[in-house]
């Protein structure tokens, strides 16, 4: 049988679950477990696993809904379900790593040390102007947005690969949330306010400790400040955005992800996304969520992810899959 008739009878046989269901849940089991080893020094552990549990009823009922009217659209929305969950996955590492010594003073010296400066404060402050700060916040904003278009291309095009990309986008971003979880690493917006622009400017780099388990200050980034696109991340950011995963920067590692995954299925869409992409990866520093570093080591670990979440999607379900046929 051939791969693509392979992946078109795994997503529409209705039976069990799809891979991104499966990673969904071994993601919350391991988190389930450090809750349970964590669980004097959290503030709700509680509420935490039944989250957990809730996640679990709903997509064991999403499963039970596509077996009643199995066709593309439920299928499309169990696995885009559990994609939208990632919107929780995101601040539930700040539940974990918030407990543990803050390590930004070591980036912002190892940033200082490398490039003879903090390129987060210099890069917005050289270029204050309208047509920086506009374009490069349009980028950051992007992301998501981004990442639905090549979802939804897929989705429409390349159904048979659908399941796999999936996979492969939620599995990628659950390889950096545990890495975030063991890192933590705030990012200049969170840190540099913390100790104070005099510190800075002085490159006094302070270990905080544990400043961030009872503080979450994040005052309004760099910018023109009257820009549309800078309100609308200013407001996303201040809805969303936690003192955690700046190390390094999925922002840039899972844009770098989607951005593979167009070109391997259309050279032209992959073209129209990349000024996107360009102005994302530059914002990341530019509004300060990130050292220069973070958004380096994130373009470079995207390709070490992508291959690691593409090689489990092809041992986990299709070579098994290939040698049941056999």
């Amino acid at each position: 049988m051939a791969l693509k008739e392979l992946l078109f009878k795994r997503v529409e046989s209705g039976k069990g679950l799809f891979a991104v269901e499966i990673i969904s849940l071994i993601y919350s089991a391991l988190t389930t477990v450090m809750i349970l080893f964590l669980f004097p020094r959290m503030d709700h552990p509680g509420m935490m696993m039944l989250e957990r549990l809730g996640i679990v009823i709903m997509t064991f009922a999403l499963i039970l809904l596509y077996q009643a009217m199995p066709c593309r659209l439920t299928a499309f929305l169990r696995m885009v379900v559990q994609m939208s969950l990632l919107a929780y996955w995101y601040p539930d590492t700040y539940e974990f790593n918030r407990l543990f010594p803050n390590l930004d003073h070591l980036f912002a010296s190892a940033e200082q040390f490398l490039f003879h400066c903090q390129p987060a404060v210099e890069f917005s402050k050289n270029c204050p102007s309208i047509w920086f700060s506009e374009p490069f916040h349009m980028g950051y904003f992007f992301y998501y947005p981004m990442m639905l278009i090549v979802v939804l291309y897929y989705f429409f095009k390349r159904f048979e690969l659908f399941e796999k990309i999936s996979f492969v986008l939620v599995t990628s971003f659950f390889i950096y949330y545990l890495f975030y979880i063991m890192v933590p690493v705030a990012g200049p917006q969170f840190y540099f306010p913390a100790i104070g622009m005099d510190k800075v400017n002085a490159c006094i780099f302070p270990a905080i400790g544990d400043y961030f388990n009872h503080n979450g200050i994040l005052l309004p980034g760099p910018g023109f400040d009257h820009g549309f696109f800078y309100n609308l991340v200013e407001a996303s950011q201040e809805v969303g955005e936690r003192p955690t995963a700046a190390f390094p920067s999925s922002h840039v590692g899972i844009s770098t992800i989607v951005m593979i995954m167009a070109w391997r299925v259309s050279k032209k869409l992959a073209a129209v996304l990349f000024p996107f992409y360009a102005l994302l990866c530059c914002a990341t520093v530019y509004i300060q969520a990130h050292y220069l570093i973070d958004s380096i080591t994130g373009f470079i670990s995207a390709f070490l992810v992508y291959w690691l979440a593409t090689t489990m999607y092809k041992k986990w379900f299709i070579t098994p899959a290939f040698k049941l046929m056999g």
